[in-house]
């Protein structure tokens, strides 16, 4: 009886949330700081346009990494569910991150 109260009482979560959200808007602020490090400003660009995507793309990374923290409970319970949760994962994470790039980059270098 014991063995199962411990099983249960184990965290589902091997990371805090807030640290997964800080990895995603980390990856996201990396994969912008490659698209705008070698970026020029058109003329008709707005003077800070490059703000919004610094802001969006990582906000993005920040809910794909809110995803991920969200799916350690199907990926807990073992076999094929790891697997999916993990597919399933880094395919929300890529979109959202695809996404939040469109967004942040729309009107500008996205036309």
């Amino acid at each position: 009886m014991t063995h199962q109260s411990e099983i249960h009482n184990q965290p589902v979560h091997p990371a805090p949330v807030g640290k997964r959200m800080l990895l995603g808007a980390g990856i996201g602020l990396l994969l912008i700081s490659f698209f705008l490090i070698g970026a020029t400003k058109a003329p008709e660009w707005p003077t800070y346009w490059w703000i919004r995507p610094l802001l969006v793309v990582p906000a993005a990374g920040a809910l794909g990494g809110l995803f991920f923290y969200n799916m350690d409970h199907l990926r807990s319970q073992g076999g094929w569910r790891t697997g999916l949760a993990n597919v399933l994962s880094l395919l929300v994470f890529i979109v959202v991150l695809w996404l939040g790039t469109v967004l942040g980059l729309a009107g500008t270098m996205w036309d």
